[in-house]
């Protein structure tokens, strides 16, 4: 089975060649075991494309079965249609998000479509408290001036997280995790989440209104999919609601953020932190090195002028453990379609979602 992987990195290339070797070992074992289960799966090769997939780039896909695309790559409906008659039958995303494919579109033209689900959601968990921790405490502005020998602490005040009350919307695996985490803080937290989570409900986790959450939580983190009803949730009206200097964090999906309303309350004073993995444009600006370049984008700049703005470029996945999993369950993705009937759809660890 070819696969064409687009938006490849080098450190990807090193994870998925290990965990494909890895998978062929074992599948060689188990045929020399007569294990049933082994025969007829075709071998996985992969073409890697440090590009992105868009409707220009699909021409490439020709000859291939499927493609292994991430977050930022284009799979609208005119990309779909070239990847269809190019003859490509699966898309496996390596990411949870799909926001970026046209579901329907892959359905009419009989296009399968797979996600990660699940990789190590303490990852993403992680990297939202460093972001907390960071901004609260201003320790990376801390490095800079001990670099420079400043030991001065004026501007370096921050705030006891032990009993602050702190809004998480999205209560799935990588919500979870940053509840037990913020839990083992001493932190009060509230959540939304359109379907609760009985488990954490029985742990004593609250659920509110996001009317409620916004206006208790002097956190606010977003843990959420970008749909149509969660689009620009945050915004002029859910901003007004918040506490004057209520910090705000976000590694989901950039257009869950209206970023012009944040840059109104950022310059009001209203919001009083902002902590970003993720932007709405990102796909412009993100996993490539622009230093030498006149960055375009006047939103993204004029949010870097902030001195309580941090903004990482989408790391919050990026982990060895993290990258493990996305590689291991993208192969099993690819295996399921390539008709391994051992792999169960819609578990944990493989997830067609059309």
């Amino acid at each position: 089975m070819k696969v064409a992987f687009f938006s490849a990195k080098p450190y990807e290339e090193t994870v998925f060649k290990a965990a494909a070797l890895s998978l062929e070992k074992a599948l060689s074992s188990e045929k020399a075991l007569s294990v049933e289960k082994a025969e007829g799966i075709p071998p996985i090769s992969f073409t890697y494309f440090p590009h992105q997939l868009t409707a220009e780039t699909a021409l490439l896909c020709q000859g291939y079965d499927a493609v292994c695309v991430f977050v930022n790559d284009e799979l609208n409906a005119k990309t779909l249609y070239i990847l269809h008659e190019a003859g490509i039958k699966h898309i496996a995303l390596r990411c949870a998000g799909f926001n970026n494919v046209d579901i329907a579109t892959a359905h009419e033209l009989n296009i399968s479509v797979s996600r990660v689900p699940a990789y190590s959601p303490e990852t993403v968990a992680e990297h939202t408290l460093a972001l907390i921790l960071t901004l609260n405490r201003k320790t990376h502005k801390a490095y800079n001036r001990v670099k420079e020998g400043n030991f001065e602490l004026s501007g370096l005040l921050g705030f006891t997280l032990h009993n602050k009350t702190v809004g998480v919307i999205g209560t799935g695996r990588i919500g979870q995790s940053v509840i037990r985490i913020l839990k083992g803080f001493g932190c009060n937290v509230l959540c939304y989440d359109p379907y609760p989570n009985e488990q954490l409900k029985q742990e004593g986790v609250v659920y509110t209104s996001l009317e409620s959450l916004f206006s208790q939580s002097h956190i606010v983190t977003l843990h959420c999919p970008l749909t149509e009803q969660s689009y620009h949730l945050i915004n002029e009206s859910s901003i007004a609601l918040m506490p004057k200097g209520a910090m705000l964090i976000n590694t989901s999906r950039g257009g869950l953020i209206d970023d012009k309303s944040v840059i109104n309350a950022l310059k009001s004073g209203h919001l009083g932190y902002v902590g970003l993995d993720v932007y709405e444009r990102e796909s412009e600006l993100f996993f490539s090195d622009h230093s030498q370049d006149i960055i375009q984008d006047d939103v993204f700049q004029r949010l870097l002028t902030f001195p309580n703005v941090l903004v990482t470029g989408h790391q919050g996945f990026f982990t060895k453990e993290a990258l493990s999993e996305i590689a291991t369950i993208t192969l099993d993705n690819l295996r399921f379609f390539a008709g391994d009937s051992s792999l169960n759809v819609n578990n944990n660890m493989v997830q067609h979602i059309t």
